[in-house]
């Protein structure tokens, strides 16, 4: 019987589509890293996973050719594809969907690109480098790739398949600008029940479900790792007037007893929100909605103030003792937070 195709996503949805119940499991920023690749001529395999669009900086040269803010390999290869292979930027992760963005690669974009994906342990790793390993699985069969577009695809349907490597391939060669692959983390807790650690991280499997705005930084920042190098690697909100507040919806990767919060102004030193409010909510199959009556307020607002990490804890938290699924960040009126830090103890799934 042969396998359903995937679905293929207009452009304009691949965000909608993707961004609301999944992460970007090859982010660079979540510690992702190109293991190996067959060629890289014209520009770099490691800019794939660069979290921001790709660029664009018409009649610059380098010695190999004009500037690309992408992966681009030479032509006439005399091998069937070109490759690259990447490690997860998580513990392991079940792929719900894939983009393959050749902006900018216009006459020299790859024609056709597909990939595959292995679950291997960190003493095989360096078998996973060489082009005759064996053990790939196709996630992505054969697509056809335009030029300077973004082209995404929904996967048949959700697998409890996880892959901790996966393989990019362009047939027969060419330029791709980025690669995302969209899905849910599948992460290692600690084994303790009774441990604490942060149950909204992305390499826990939290997810930033929805918000009220992300003018100039996006949700999804909120839970990646570290403290970010500047705004660009946060969420912001664009100016506003009047009564006004922003939120963003989390979904926590395991239900849990909030034990602490933490929310980062790093590198927000003009544009912090004046105060900041916490909402939690139970675990639920879908997240409430910023309206919803299921909120219930855990930390009241709290003044913020610029490039610091901002601590609660102890009596400044009500509802200490429930399991939560769910936090809502809300910030007044205004402005600019790198991090969210939901730490807990792991509370009953059901």
């Amino acid at each position: 019987m042969s396998q359903q195709a995937p679905t293929p996503i207009p452009a304009e949805d691949i965000d909608s589509t993707f961004k609301s119940d999944s992460i970007d499991l090859v982010n660079k920023a979540l510690g992702s890293e190109i293991l190996a690749f067959s060629d890289e001529w014209f520009a770099a395999a490691e800019n794939l996973t660069t979290p921001t669009p790709p660029i664009r900086k018409p009649g610059v040269f380098t010695y190999a050719g004009a500037w690309y803010d992408g992966w681009e390999t030479r032509r006439h290869n005399p091998e069937p594809f070109d490759w690259v292979v990447l490690r997860l930027g998580v513990a392991s992760g079940k792929v719900k969907g894939v983009e393959i963005d050749t902006a900018f690669f216009s006459g020299n974009q790859a024609p056709e690109a597909a990939v595959q994906g292995c679950f291997i342990t960190n003493d095989k790793e360096e078998e996973v480098k060489s082009k005759d390993f064996s053990g790939w699985e196709t996630i992505l069969p054969k697509q056809e790739c335009g030029p300077s577009q973004r082209h995404g695809w929904l996967l048949p349907a959700k697998t409890d398949k996880a892959y901790t490597h996966v393989r990019l391939q362009m047939f027969p060669d060419g330029g791709i600008a980025r690669f995302r692959l969209y899905g849910e983390v599948v992460p290692v807790l600690p084994q303790d029940v009774n441990a604490v650690f942060d149950l909204a991280a992305t390499v826990n499997g939290g997810v930033a479900v929805s918000c009220s705005d992300q003018h100039f930084g996006t949700k999804d920042n909120l839970l990646l790792p570290g403290r970010g190098v500047d705004m660009g690697d946060g969420w912001e909100t664009k100016r506003s007037r009047g009564d006004h507040i922003d939120w963003v919806v989390i979904k926590l990767g395991h239900p849990g007893v909030i034990e602490k919060l933490v929310v980062d102004t790093a590198h927000f030193r003009g544009n912090f929100p004046q105060k900041v409010q916490v909402f939690a909510a139970p675990t639920a199959e879908k997240a409430p909605g910023h309206e919803d009556a299921a909120w219930t307020e855990i930390l009241s607002p709290q003044k913020t103030g610029p490039d610091k990490e901002h601590e609660y804890t102890g009596d400044a938290l009500k509802q200490a003792d429930q399991t939560f699924g769910f936090v809502k960040l809300v910030i007044i009126p205004d402005g600019g937070v790198k991090r969210i830090r939901v730490f807990g103890r792991r509370g009953n799934a059901s």
